[in-house]
């Protein structure tokens, strides 16, 4: 049943975005604006119309924003918002391409390839063992295949013999990834929109099926991305597109503002709507973020405005170097931590422009004995442990997967070497099989000893069985069972402890192994929804259903309460998120904004200083309550002590009288005063 009051809590402005239901949509919705209010109110609103929840597909970047999402509309709409697709765009891709890959050779069961493995084989095609060359190759074909261009295309306008070899190798690569039915993250994007552009019955299937699209933070959406959410609205154009060109900070990952310009051109019936009260911060905090914002282009001119009141003003801080910079940053948060009514740790962020800033006040936070989490730490499913039980899964899906293949038959050791595997891969190349198809060829015996041969058929039927269990191991205490079974069988726990450094370390990533599995169990017992968005039923699921959707799980983390620490976090990684107090770190020239490249051309350098303006606009709005902005005048570069000068954005925000500058060696000589004003009041007031 829908809240017939949802309307009450909504703006005007929110109000029009949400009752407009025909055609183009683009809102604007700036810093704290209620832009996820808006997308769950708009998905209510088009079920209250009538439109049926499973036509409503509902997109954005990651799986932490699309649980949020489906849990904000399951309070407007109840039950039906578990029919409604909710997901990421690489989810999306996911489920075009397990729905209709076939029309592309795809099987249903492909493997999706992480990072690690990527690199694995970009080293295997190119011949090299330098992790840092197969990098660059990397970043470049990931370059590529964000702007829409394959092998073939890359090769067309390469510029140069390096770009020309890599383009050369980007078709080795392409090759591999059909040879083992396997895609990696760029291809969930690029792949489906190859798949709606060249087969026209594909596109109106799913064309017909959505009948509103709504994508939210549409200004990070790459060129792709873009002409993705095209083919899925056709002509009709039913969509509703969320972002905020103010924001667009991820433009060295592909992300192009060309595709706000592009809308208006695109589809002239566009309904444009701004969303410009801002929920989130003082008047103080959004005059300072208003005035950076200012100089650069606009492409649809708005400006924030708050009725919270004019708060606490903005602080400057200046400071001697970075040391000196942390010990302010400690004080203010302990200060702020007496005269606020926001006194939990989690209630504090120190945001700055790169990871390395981060050293110097962890060192400070432990000293004060502050509990902190750096953001964008290591991802539960980047831990070694957990890569080698999930390329186990992966091969019960997709036997074909080489990676996932060397991996498993490797951890724990079975004594089969890498020379039995290294020809095992020479038959298998020769053959144009798989390894794991190379495994019962009948003229294996030709190229490998009976003894590894024998190693290697009982790692093939142990797999075999498994998968077989797995397909029919259903709901909580089965899945449990089975995988306390196999990790036995496999003997995993003994292979932590041969491998650990310590039993400490051996017992942590054994615990890590076992909420892996709580986590397993629980999702075939029905028990914790889809993060990935790839499938929402709630019912129990066999272990290989479940095993399908691991490779788009990005953490564990994401579905678990924050802990009550102060977070540390670079600028691009606090996008999204808000805080009652931020401390804006490391604010000089040359870090933000970063130092430009002096080799490129004046228009490419302006750009970049407009990108660098946005990332410190973002910076600002993630304040609630108080805003302390800090800078140093002499920082390290390299080994080097240099004069550091305070970055153009601090001149641009434009501070008024009411700012307080604070000066560190002022504040502290207060302090001082003030401990040893109340040290000789002690003893009278003993007395």
């Amino acid at each position: 049943m829908i809240d017939a009051r949802m309307s009450d809590r909504l703006n005007l402005a929110q109000q029009d975005a949400v009752n407009h239901l025909r055609g183009p949509c683009l809102v604007l919705a700036g810093a704290g604006s209620g832009k996820t209010r808006v997308i769950t109110h708009k998905i209510a609103r088009l079920i209250q119309t009538g439109v049926a929840p499973a036509r409503i597909a509902a997109i954005t970047f990651t799986n932490k924003a699309a649980a949020e999402m489906r849990e904000r509309a399951r309070g407007l709409v109840g039950k039906a918002a578990g029919e409604v697709l909710i997901c990421t765009f690489h989810a999306l891709g996911v489920r075009l391409l397990r729905e209709d890959g076939a029309a592309l050779g795809l099987k249903p069961q492909f493997s999706i390839l992480d990072s690690d493995d990527v690199l694995s084989l970009l080293k295997d095609c190119g011949a090299t063992t330098d992790a840092a060359t197969a990098r660059q190759w990397q970043w470049a074909i990931s370059g590529w295949k964000n702007a829409g261009l394959d092998a073939a295309a890359a090769l067309a306008q390469a510029t140069g013999e390096g770009e020309r070899q890599t383009a050369l190798l980007m078709a080795r690569y392409e090759e591999r990834l059909t040879a083992y039915q396997s895609v990696d993250f760029d291809d969930l994007i690029g792949l489906p929109l190859r798949l709606l552009q060249k087969h026209e019955q594909v596109a109106q299937k799913w064309q017909a099926r959505l009948a509103h699209v709504l994508v939210d933070e549409y200004q990070d959406t790459n060129a792709t991305q873009y002409e993705l959410m095209k083919r899925l609205v056709g002509t009709a154009g039913h969509f509703t597109a969320v972002g905020d060109d103010d924001q667009s900070i991820y433009g060295w990952r592909g992300a192009t503002l060309d595709n706000l310009r592009r809308l208006p051109q695109d589809y002239p019936q566009l309904k444009v709507i701004k969303l410009e009260q801002n929920y989130r911060s003082t008047s103080a905090i959004l005059r300072a973020a208003n005035n950076v914002i200012g100089p650069n282009p606009k492409l649809f001119p708005k400006r924030l405005f708050s009725e919270l009141g004019e708060g606490e003003p903005v602080r400057v801080v200046d400071c001697d170097h970075e040391a000196h910079e942390a010990e302010r940053a400690v004080a203010r948060i302990q200060g702020l931590r007496q005269t606020s009514t926001a006194k939990e740790w989690r209630d504090f962020a120190i945001l700055y422009r790169a990871n390395h800033q981060a050293r110097v006040f962890e060192q400070a936070l432990r000293r004060a004995q502050i509990p902190y989490k750096v953001s964008g730490g290591q991802s539960f499913f980047d831990r070694a442990e957990i890569k080698d039980l999930c390329a186990w899964l992966r091969l019960w899906i997709n036997e074909d997967d080489d990676p996932a293949f060397l991996r498993a038959v490797t951890t724990p050791k079975r004594g089969i070497g890498h020379q039995t595997l290294a020809a095992l891969g020479e038959f298998a190349g020769k053959a144009h099989l798989s390894l794991f198809g190379a495994l019962f060829a009948h003229s294996l015996p030709a190229a490998l000893p009976a003894r590894a041969i024998a190693g290697l058929h009982e790692f093939g039927r142990q797999l075999n069985e498994l998968r077989h269990r797995a397909g029919h191991t259903q709901g909580h205490e089965a899945a449990r069972v089975f995988l306390a079974d196999w990790l036995k069988d496999i003997a995993y726990e003994q292979h932590l402890m041969d491998a650990a450094d310590s039993p400490a370390q051996a017992a942590a990533r054994w615990a890590n192994v076992l909420d892996f599995c709580d986590w397993m169990a629980g999702r075939c017992g029905g028990q914790v929804e889809d993060a990935a968005g790839v499938s929402l039923r709630t019912e129990p699921k066999t272990l290989l259903e479940v095993a399908q959707t691991i490779s788009l799980i990005s953490t564990l983390n994401e579905r678990e309460q924050d802990p009550n620490v102060l977070t540390l976090s670079t600028l691009h990684a606090a996008k999204g998120l808000e805080w009652p107090h931020v401390i804006l770190a490391g604010v000089n020239e040359g870090l933000l904004p970063f130092r430009p490249d002096e080799d490129a051309g004046a228009a490419a350098q302006a750009a970049r200083i407009e990108e660098e303006r946005r990332l410190m606009y973002v910076g600002i709005t993630r304040a609630r309550q108080t805003l302390a902005v800090s800078w140093t005048r002499r920082r390290k570069r390299g080994r080097e002590v240099v004069a550091a000068q305070p970055s153009r954005f601090i001149a641009e925000m434009a501070l008024d009288a009411a700012t307080v500058r604070e000066d560190p060696r002022e504040k502290l000589k207060a302090l001082r005063a003030e401990f040893a004003r109340r040290a000789a009041a002690a003893p009278s007031a003993a007395g």
